[in-house]
């Protein structure tokens, strides 16, 4: 049991170690397999990518999977940071208003994420939506084309 415990604690680590149980007695000896060690050291730092678009080359490869990893941050931003969760609509223009909410609340949470890029680094729009949250009054001031300020109070 306790080599169980074990093996789900450190799967990595267990992959490198041959150990042997005899049936009868209670010891057991293991032995460090320097050949998967050499293999493990080998390949760190790569990454392994398996497709089935033969004939492509690796750079574009590269290209498509860097889309999709983004691609799934969009949707994992739609989900958790903007909090939009799918609304079972039945009305055909009902829908397409929701998925229209959702791409315009993504473009502004991708827009702000790129000008908080240059001005605070380590600032994310999680974070400022959550600093936003706090906020519960603050004046909004407008310029005007004629050079005047409208300030209101919210």
């Amino acid at each position: 049991m306790k080599l169980g415990a074990a093996r789900a604690k450190a799967p990595a680590a267990w992959r490198l170690i041959d150990v042997d149980v005899p049936a009868s007695g209670a010891t057991f000896s293991y032995a460090l397999d320097r050949n998967k060690l050499r293999q493990v050291r080998r390949r760190e730092g790569r990454y392994l990518l398996r497709t089935n678009l033969c004939g492509q080359e690796p750079a574009e490869l590269w290209q498509f999977y860097i889309q999709l990893t983004e691609i799934e941050a969009a949707f994992r931003t739609l989900k958790d940071d903007l909090g939009l969760r799918p609304i079972y609509h039945r009305l055909e223009q009902r829908i397409e208003a929701h998925i229209f909410v959702a791409f315009l609340a993504y473009c502004l949470h991708v827009t702000l994420r790129a000008r908080l890029k240059p001005l605070a680094g380590g600032l994310t729009p999680r974070a400022v939506l959550d600093k936003f949250a706090a906020i519960q009054m603050l004046d909004v001031h407008f310029p005007t084309t004629d050079g005047r300020t409208l300030i209101l109070s919210r």
